[in-house]
């Protein structure tokens, strides 16, 4: 989630409660992909160069820019091509949706009926168009797809009227809310600096605003939670994970909580933001990579 997408919800939460290395990417060519017209420049090899190592590898998108998903899936057919073990992991689909997708996965259903059976359109809201062309290609090369989010229904309830409130049949999609890491200080001040564009001055302390921090943090440590369960099962796999830049810039949302998860020497993580929301930004080195997508 983007932090437009933040936005949105950090509205809707309101009325519920009341009521190491930067690359500007020039418009050159040097490599196509498969599927697109997506071509690459020299740095821009350079960078999936460097991906193709990592265990985990993050790509930050803003979900109403569509060339995001193009390079996207530009990467990940480059990624295909170096090792065909490639995992896809979605924030677009919420976990009750696994067997859906598996089900698409193994030709059961069309791609229309998963997108009507998943409720995408009600359930993510941006447009399908952008992102059937990833889940096309991980059929044709049988790559496994990943449902990564929390159910809408969970994280409203859990903003509205907090974690605790929870029921055990809730608390299947979620990990135990022991797991719930609050200690990142710098993270929260980050969101709460989104939760004051749309409910004012608010103090880090109110409980409205702690709802909603816990909402994001729920969508952060439950796709991790997926992620490194995953990277345990399929050490030889590379998992991709397509997600909202605010789940990833610095580390704070999905990679740290992955990380928590999954210790060893050798396991190492890269972050792309696909492009750049200014509006995050509190530090230098928002990612590893910053891939400024951009038309050919």
């Amino acid at each position: 989630m983007n932090i437009r997408r933040i936005a949105v919800f950090v509205w809707g939460l309101i009325v519920i409660v009341a009521s190491n290395t930067i690359v500007m990417m020039p418009t050159a060519s040097a490599n196509s992909s498969a599927q697109n017209d997506v071509r690459f420049t020299s740095q821009q090899q350079q960078i999936v160069a460097q991906l193709k190592t990592a265990n985990v590898i993050y790509l930050g998108e803003t979900h109403d820019r569509p060339i995001d998903r193009q390079h996207q899936l530009a990467i990940i057919e480059a990624l295909f091509q170096h090792n065909p073990q490639v995992a896809i992991g979605m924030e677009m689909f919420q976990r009750p949706a696994q067997p859906l997708l598996d089900r698409y996965l193994a030709g059961k259903i069309t791609v229309a009926e998963l997108r009507v059976q998943s409720e995408f359109d009600k359930r993510w809201g941006y447009k399908w168009e952008d992102y059937a062309p990833i889940l096309e290609f991980a059929k044709a090369n049988r790559l496994p797809v990943i449902a990564l989010n929390t159910p809408t229904e969970i994280t409203r309830k859990a903003a509205r009227e907090g974690l605790e409130s929870l029921t055990a049949a809730e608390r299947q999609w979620i990990p135990p809310l022991t797991e719930i890491d609050r200690s990142n200080a710098k993270y929260q001040q980050m969101i709460l600096g989104s939760y004051r564009q749309h409910a004012g001055i608010v103090s880090i302390s109110s409980k409205s605003f702690d709802r909603f921090y816990n909402a994001q943090l729920l969508w952060d440590e439950t796709m991790a939670e997926r992620v490194a369960n995953f990277v345990k099962q399929n050490p030889r796999s590379q998992k991709v994970v397509i997600a909202g830049s605010s789940h990833i810039i610095y580390g704070y949302g999905i990679p740290d909580r992955v990380l928590r998860r999954v210790s060893g020497p050798k396991f190492t993580q890269k972050t792309v933001l696909l492009s750049l929301d200014r509006d995050l930004l509190t530090s230098p080195k928002p990612a590893d990579f910053i891939w400024e997508t951009v038309n050919n």
